[in-house]
């Protein structure tokens, strides 16, 4: 039986295009120049912020990210980033009585404005809070002890394949692989994702149908 379901944040309930777009701004080369790299590390299995290595080999990310909040160009999160089925999704799992948490690799501000959308969820953390962050088992045990559930009772959503599904399941929680933004597409139909994945799904809304299931 699955009694919580917890979900990653980038490209699963919220879109990363300003993000990403903030960076190349910043940066002072062109978004597609971002996005491009973006997408050649993550077909090779790197870090996100590898991306920005490329374009300055000695960035300090934690720095820089420091830089832009000073200069008033931070972090941004609001109601244009979230997909159009995260609050439909959302709340038709806690009506069937299914305990929602949104954890992912995010900062502690991101954790702010995260919980200032008021999504219908139970708990939001954030690594940045935690201290720990995905793929680190350490990551998933601190989720399954908020969760109060057991880990074979977990679903994790996610559409990072090295993030997400194959750690997630190490950790011995269910998993569903999520066909959205850039990872979700690139390895939907891995051999690799589909023997960790135990659902694959297209939108959020397809997990009201599993869990009723």
């Amino acid at each position: 039986m699955i009694r919580t379901i917890a979900f990653d944040v980038g490209e699963t309930l919220v879109r990363d295009d300003r993000y990403w777009a903030a960076w190349a701004d910043w940066l002072g080369v062109s978004r597609h120049t971002v996005s491009a790299l973006v997408g050649a590390v993550v077909a090779q299995g790197k870090d996100n912020a590898e991306a920005l290595r490329l374009i300055r080999p000695h960035i300090d990310v934690p720095a820089e990210y420091r830089a832009r909040e000073e200069a008033g160009r931070g972090e941004d999160l609001d109601e244009r980033d979230v997909y159009d089925d995260v609050r439909p999704a959302l709340a038709a799992l806690r009506q069937a009585s299914i305990r929602v948490i949104v954890a992912g690799n995010q900062t502690v501000k991101a954790g702010e404005l995260l919980r200032a959308l008021n999504l219908p969820t139970d708990v939001v953390a954030t690594s940045g809070e935690w201290g720990v962050a995905k793929p680190s088992a350490a990551f998933y045990e601190r989720l399954v002890s908020v969760s109060g559930t057991p880990a074979e009772e977990i679903l994790y959503v996610g559409d990072h394949p090295h993030n997400d599904t194959f750690p997630a399941h190490a950790a011995g929680l269910r998993t569903a692989h999520l066909r959205r933004g850039p990872w979700g597409h690139l390895w939907a139909d891995a051999p690799e994702v589909i023997a960790a994945a135990d659902h694959r799904i297209d939108s959020l809304m397809d997990l009201v149908a599993i869990v009723h299931r």
